[in-house]
């Protein structure tokens, strides 16, 4: 087996003991390149259809590209599509830092569909290279009552034993691509053949490394115009995939708040 191989092998067998352990359940699909792999792995774990929803937490803010990519692929895809809306900022915790406190409306609508929908598993395509608080998770990460995260206070997992809630209004958040890098998505889209929102590809020297809101999420200069050159380009990049994300620019904390507080 190649890397491809076992990454992808390793995936299925996490999406498959979730939807064996912990129904009902939903994908969480932001429409960038990892929920976009996510989704096809479990498009392949379930001989072709993904058997729960796949949930959009919308801001109302995504770029006009991924809104037509959502609906093209959702069809394309036969996905039992759940867009949820999200509250205004003026709801928001008013200590965030601004972009931050724009990303929290996410939190908040997504913790409005699990509490709507009693998701007792949700699938989440967050990847440990990706940002230093998302190294801190499991791959099985218990949320307690009100959905927050205890950092301190997390199983073991060894052997690919991963433990699931039993208290009252806990979930779970699924991470079958926690294992994954930044190359290694490129690389599985590039060898699956899986689209993905053409923000991605340079166009004039500039384009997107990762996708958020319009306000708050920068391209970076590039000319990667295809697959492959985005691989290349990220065989010689030092530079952190999050540098075009406002909120990562703020203060220190801010993210693991977020995380904390039951962000995606």
């Amino acid at each position: 087996m190649t890397d491809l191989d076992q990454l992808e092998s390793q995936s299925v067998f996490i999406l498959r003991e979730a939807y064996r352990r912990l129904r009902p359940m939903a994908l969480l699909w932001s429409l960038g390149k990892d929920s976009n792999v996510m989704v096809w792995l479990a498009r392949k774990a379930f001989l072709g259809r993904v058997p729960f929803p796949a949930v959009h937490v919308d801001t109302g803010k995504k770029f006009p590209e991924m809104y037509a990519f959502r609906e093209q692929y959702a069809r394309e895809w036969g996905l039992d599509l759940v867009v949820g809306d999200c509250p205004p900022v003026e709801s928001i915790d008013p200590t965030l830092p601004p972009a931050a406190r724009s990303a929290a409306r996410k939190t908040a609508g997504l913790a409005s569909l699990i509490e709507a929908n009693g998701w007792r598993g949700v699938v989440a395509g967050i990847r440990r290279d990706e940002q230093a608080t998302r190294a801190k998770e499991r791959v099985f990460s218990p949320r307690g009552a009100g959905h927050r995260w205890d950092i301190r206070n997390q199983p073991p997992e060894f052997w690919d034993q991963f433990a699931t809630p039993v208290e009252e209004g806990a979930h779970v958040r699924i991470h079958p691509l926690l294992a994954w890098r930044e190359i290694d998505i490129w690389r599985y889209i590039e060898r699956e053949n899986i689209p993905v929102v053409d923000l991605y590809f340079a166009k004039g020297g500039k384009r997107y490394r990762s996708l958020g809101d319009q306000d708050i999420t920068f391209p970076i200069e590039s000319e990667a115009s295809n697959v492959a050159e985005i691989i290349a380009e990220l065989r010689a990049t030092r530079a952190p995939e999050r540098a075009g994300r406002a909120m990562d620019h703020e203060s220190e904390d801010a993210f693991e708040r977020l995380r904390v507080a039951g962000y995606l």
